[in-house]
């Protein structure tokens, strides 16, 4: 299974990547993690957020693999525990698609893009910087499974 992360923003700094790498690179071939960037609009004072979104939207789109299963991580989602996350996973290891996993940027996702969806996932009620979503995403996935393939990792 290749399990996409795509997220709007770029130009993260160093130890996001690393971050982000020690996980992706733990997990086995088969649950292949791939970070796709989406360069976020340009925003000023007198932005059109609307249309930055909506143009956001359209580069996620583009992007998504076809017949893909895809969740949108958002505020409002499924809040899960870790061992919830495990089956999620494996439910959608099951489905034989590959797994999208989309993050909209700063003013949140294109309502096109939300509507492409199956699921929705929250990671907390909390807000998370965008580059520490990425380092959480790739590491409850490794935790995920972990906990599937009764690994160490998760005690």
């Amino acid at each position: 299974m290749q399990i996409h992360l795509i997220s709007v923003g770029n130009r993260m700094p160093s130890w996001v990547k690393t971050g982000y790498d020690d996980y992706a690179k733990r997990l086995p071939r088969d649950y292949e993690l791939l970070l796709k960037e989406i360069a976020p609009g340009v925003r000023g004072k007198n932005c059109d957020l609307a249309r930055i979104i909506r143009d956001e939207g359209e580069r996620m789109s583009a992007v998504i693999p076809l017949g893909s299963f895809i969740v949108a991580l958002e505020l409002s989602g499924k809040t899960m525990t870790t061992p919830e996350l495990a089956v999620s996973l494996k439910r959608w290891q099951e489905t034989g698609k590959t797994v999208v996993l989309l993050v909209g940027g700063p003013d949140g996702m294109a309502d096109s893009v939300r509507a492409k969806a199956s699921e929705s996932w929250s990671l907390s009620p909390l807000t998370f910087p965008h580059p520490l979503v990425r380092i959480i995403v790739a590491e409850q996935l490794y935790r995920a499974w972990s906990i599937l393939h009764n690994h160490p990792y998760h005690r």
